[in-house]
This record gives structure tokens, sequence and C-alpha cells, in this order.
């Protein structure tokens, strides 16, 4: 029979302190990353989790993480914390026990790559790099949308990345910079019902949380002709042989290149263009179309004075003409007389004034 020696006391306690002797007495060499791949939005915080394990017998003496799995002239790999494009970004959340974490702030694409954890041990020749990996994806945010889209009509705007955002994640969308507050969801589409007119802008999409904005893409909402009408040079009342110039303008996506003239009562057209120079009387309307439709104007009147307006004019002016002249003759004979009848009365008075003297 033989007899099972307990461990002296010192030693069962060196077996409880990981770090120094390993995770676990008889632990392999490993790395295990979780996860091992993260899809994350530039500008963002990024954090590479994993664990690490080593045999029975080592003390951990560096720990530290690196982008590459290539040794460098010193028969090492180049450590992140030494890298002046990342030092001021890095921060190391884990231990030298099994947790070895990092936190990367302000990824850009160009960090985009492959990232592994490395650690050495007090024997120079036992050391260990987590050679699998964690990839990392910096993605920026792309508006995916039609150009145009007809009023009326349903369409729908997505908001894409490269990869799958690691993060669950919740959209914002902006329409002209100013953000659509009733559209906030975990869904990256926008969905937008019976489009309208106001509907039309630049969008753009964001994280919940996050400053990055995607560039904007422009939706242009394309409508029939509203809002025609007719505007006239002058009052419309012109005299025979003259013409009045009637413009047709209107609202429209695109803008109607297509007008049509008409006077009331006529089904055939007068006239086509935007402008239309009216010769008659009556009442004129226009027609705007686009390939969505078309609209009509209200109606203008044009009134054209005939030749007798003109003599109507003419005998007025000379009868008044005549008036004045027949005025002007009978106010001189009227001083004509008084200065014959002055100079009488200056003779009588001489003759008198000559008898009384005698």
């Amino acid at each position: 029979m033989s007899l099972i020696t307990a461990p002296p006391l010192p030693l069962l306690f060196l077996l409880m302190i990981p770090g120094i002797y390993g995770q676990y007495v008889g632990g392999q060499w490993g790395v295990i990353y979780s996860p091992s791949h993260i899809c994350a939005l530039q500008g963002s915080t990024v954090t590479m989790s994993c664990t690490f394990t080593y045999p029975y017998g080592y003390q951990i003496k560096k720990v530290f993480w690196t982008k590459t799995n290539v040794k460098n002239s010193d028969e090492e790999f180049p450590a992140l914390s030494e890298d002046p494009e990342y030092s001021q970004r890095l921060q190391y959340l884990g231990d030298k026990q099994q947790r070895c974490t990092i936190r990367l702030s302000h990824v850009t694409q160009k960090d985009s790559r492959m990232y592994y954890f490395r650690f050495t041990t007090d024997k120079p020749d036992k050391k260990w790099i987590g050679i699998s990996g964690v990839t990392l994806t910096v993605t920026d945010l792309q508006v995916e949308a039609p150009e145009r889209v007809t009023e009326g009509h349903n369409v729908s705007l997505t908001c894409k990345s490269s990869c799958t955002l690691t993060d669950r994640a919740t959209f914002i969308w902006y329409r002209n910079s100013q953000p659509l507050t009733e559209r906030r969801d975990r869904n990256n589409q926008l969905l937008l019902q019976s489009v309208r007119r106001e509907d039309a802008g630049r969008y753009s999409c964001a994280l919940h949380g996050h400053s990055y904005i995607s560039p904007a893409a422009h939706l242009s909402v394309t409508y029939p002709p509203r809002n025609v009408s007719v505007s006239i040079t002058g009052s419309g009342v012109i005299v025979e042989g003259d013409s009045v110039t009637l413009v047709c303008s209107s609202d429209s996506n695109p803008p109607a290149l297509n007008f049509s003239w008409f006077k009331e009562n006529q089904s055939s057209a007068v006239g086509s263009g935007q402008s239309f120079s009216a010769l008659q009387s009556g009442r004129f309307y226009c027609e705007a179309h686009n390939q969505h439709g078309s609209q009509r104007s209200d109606s203008v009147t044009v009134t054209v004075k005939g030749p007798l307006v003109i003599l109507h004019i003419s005998v007025g002016v000379i009868c008044g003409a005549a008036v004045i002249i027949t005025m002007l003759i009978w106010r001189s004979r009227m001083k004509k007389r008084k200065n014959t009848l002055e100079t009488q009365v200056r003779k009588m008075s001489f003759v008198i004034n000559s008898l009384i003297n005698k």
C-alpha cells in the first residue's frame, strides 16, 4: 500500500496564482480571439478582445499587439504601442494573466488589416503569437438611391457599408443636412411612400452615437406641370394692326418644353412656344407639357380697338382745338374794341378841353 503525500503549502499557493504558472496547470499555448472579424465605422472606437493560455511553469514577461506576423531585424514582431500611427490611439485593457483586450480609437480605412496578440515568457525561446489574428475592416457609409422618382410613387434609399457592422446600429437619416427625426430605426433602409415634390433633396445617413455622416445622394422628384399661368405685356388693349405678347410659365420637373396656345371656343391650337403674339380680340390660354403630363392656364383677355376709336379720338381733339381758337379770336376782337373805345374817349376829352379854354 503506497502513501500519497500532499504537496507543501507554498506549492499549493503558487498553483493557485494565474499568470505565474499559467492560466491553469498543464495549459496549452494559444490565443483565442472573440470575435475574429470586426466591421467598424470610420471614426469609431474598436475593441479587439482575446484570451491567451500557456503551459505550467512559465512566467509572462511581455504582452503586446502587432499588425504583422513577420518578424523584424531583431527577430521580433513590432508592437503597435511603439508605432507612431497607433500609439496615441491604442489602450491595452488586458493583463498578464489571460486577458489581452485592446481598444483602438478614431479608426480609418487605413487601419483595415489583421492584428495579432503576442506574449513572451521568462524563457527566451518560449514565445507565442496568436497567428489566426483579428481581421478589422473599417467602412464608410454610402447612400444608395435612384437619381429620380416620379411624384406619387414609392422609393427606397439604403445606407450601405462595405461590411456588416459588428455593433448593433441605429441609423439616422438626413435631408439637406437636417435630421429626419421620425426616421430613426435599426433598419438601414429609408422608405418614402407616395413621394411628394417636397421630398426632393440631398439625403445622407449616419449611425446614432457616431459623428460620421455619409456623403449625400441627390434624389430628384419628377412631376407634371403645375401652377401654369399667362403673363401679358401692358393692359391687353391694343390698336388694330399692333400685337401683344403673351408668355406661358409653369412649375414642373423636368421643365416643360412644349407649350400650346388656344383661343376659347376653338378646338385647334392657334400657336406654340412659350410666348405668343396675339393680333385679335379674344380670351387666350396656354397648355404646358412634359413627359409626365400637362396642365392649362386660366384665360386672359386681349382687346383690339379698331380705326373708329382713332376717329373718335381725332374728332374730339379737333373740336377741342376749334373751341380754343374761337375763344382766342373772340378775346382778340374784344380787346380791339376796347382799344378803339378808349381812343374815341380821349379825342372827345381833347375837344371839350379846347372849347373851355377859349
